[in-house]
């Protein structure tokens, strides 16, 4: 009988040097670096940045005061805020509602994601409407916010990177104010 066994013994190779090896220890090695990337990128600077707003927390869910928004709705009041980089002011200019032109008013740029880059304002009369001397950035968006001193309503709205204005409203759409239906005039009807 003859042996086929002329074959030269298989040598044991060093399990590093198999492709496989790297797969089953490299993957789940990776996928804990980049756990733990994250854990630090969440944890970061700016991590635990608020928005500004006071609010009120009842289990789960957030509650905010728009009692403000109510108000500023309930006066139909609008406005437009405007940065003037070349004037190094920043204005508001009433458009719609009852103001109370005399008394100062509070305007803040809130940056969008970091609590230190916010700015704020008081603004003075002026005969066209309320100016403080400043000249923020307009390179990122801002949150802008508009109230009295006494902080009795609010107007806010956002103005995107590069743009020098913004219209500012009542947050929230609340409903008409009392004895306003919202539905347009029919014709030839008593109103």
């Amino acid at each position: 009988m003859i042996d086929n066994n002329d074959q030269a013994p298989e040598q044991k190779s060093s399990p590093w040097r198999q492709p496989v090896m790297w797969l089953v220890i490299g993957l789940p090695m990776a996928v804990v670096i980049a756990g733990i990337v994250m854990i630090i990128l969440a944890g970061g600077q700016g991590a635990t940045d608020v928005v500004p707003d006071d609010v009120r927390r009842t289990a789960q869910i957030q509650t905010a005061d728009l009692g403000p928004d109510q108000r500023a709705h309930d006066l139909r009041l609008s406005a437009i805020a405007r940065i003037d980089l070349e004037g190094g002011f920043v204005e508001v200019l009433p458009v719609n509602g009852d103001f109370d032109r005399g008394a100062p008013l509070r305007l803040q740029l809130l940056h969008p994601a970091l609590e230190d880059g916010d700015l704020g304002f008081e603004l003075q009369p002026t005969d066209t409407g309320w100016r403080a001397d400043a000249a923020p950035g307009v390179d990122h968006a801002w949150r802008v916010r508009l109230e009295p001193l006494d902080g009795q309503w609010r107007l806010q709205g956002r103005m995107p990177a590069g743009q020098q204005a913004v219209s500012l409203r009542p947050t929230m759409d609340l409903g008409a104010p009392e004895g306003a239906t919202g539905e347009p005039p029919v014709p030839g009807q008593a109103q």
